[in-house]
């Protein structure tokens, strides 16, 4: 028997990548992952949030986060749960995941001056030598230190197949990040039918432990349309159309978005993780 709405786990999904375009995958990815919480009757989806990463992420073919922030608002306009929320786009420098998930985590936890946004999350101010590393803070407490954390929604990271698999890719992801991501957030994780998505966690120590915080959701409707596929079609002068929602697509043509010019944008530059991880090294 399913539990009484008000002993549910509230849960908010937050999808973080380049949209560059967002396609109606990513807004698929929500249905599907709600349609999962909701069947469980255990858990109750309040929100979706939709966090594009911003330009310093430095990806081949990234255009200005601008254009990606005001495509993905207008694909989810018509929607009466997912957001788009431009807190990470708009920092001056990249941010890792798990900072990302640590500052919604914050916003949703009840107002107390040890919780302030302020002293957690110091936003970068341009022109300014900072003293301390920026975005720095601390990690979220354990679910068994905190007796009213039922009350607090949990943020779990919703992402593709692709992205699990990316934890296994060397210096993109630091080990204590995806811990903290698995351990204290949890995993919403989207894949086919068939996909070795459980195969790459059995292979994981880390992701093993964490098993029963990472969920996965079989997409059984296949959906193979993909922002780089989206982007190829442009650039032959290909139609785009049912791909993307109608809104996007005239945002695209109006404002001329995705070019061979634009396919070389950050050409030749190292990923913003990647070259993070090489100075952290270094030191």
């Amino acid at each position: 028997m399913a539990m009484e709405d008000d002993k549910k786990t509230e849960v908010v999904l937050l999808a973080c990548g380049s949209f560059n375009p967002i396609t109606n995958m990513h807004l698929r990815l929500f249905e599907l992952a709600k349609d999962y919480f909701n069947e469980t009757g255990k858990y109750k989806v309040i929100k979706g949030i939709i966090s594009p990463v911003g330009d310093a992420y430095k990806k081949k073919g990234l255009i200005s986060a601008d254009h990606r922030v005001a495509m993905a608002k207008l694909a989810t306009k018509n929607s009466d749960w997912v957001e788009v929320d431009d807190w990470e786009s708009s920092q001056s420098e990249w941010l890792e995941t798990l900072k990302v998930l640590r500052y919604h985590h914050q916003k949703l936890l009840p107002p107390d001056p040890a919780n302030s946004l302020q002293n957690a999350v110091p936003l970068t101010k341009p022109g300014r030598k900072r003293k301390q590393e920026p975005n720095r803070h601390d990690p979220v407490k354990k679910k068994n230190q905190s007796p009213d954390i039922k009350s607090v929604p949990q943020v779990k990271l919703l992402c593709g197949s692709d992205m699990l698999e990316s934890f296994g890719i060397p210096n993109l992801w630091k080990l204590e990040d995806i811990t903290e991501i698995v351990e204290n957030h949890g995993l919403v994780c989207i894949s086919r039918a068939g996909n070795s998505a459980q195969k790459f966690i059995y292979e994981s120590d880390i992701l093993w432990r964490h098993k029963d915080n990472i969920h996965l959701v079989e997409e059984w409707i296949t959906n193979d349309i993909s922002s780089t596929k989206i982007r190829r079609a442009l650039r032959r002068g290909q139609s785009i159309r049912y791909l993307v929602p109608d809104v996007v697509q005239a945002y695209i043509e109006k404002h001329n978005l995705y070019s061979p010019e634009s396919e070389d944008r950050n050409a030749g530059l190292i990923l913003a993780p990647l070259q993070k991880q090489a100075g952290e090294s270094k030191n």
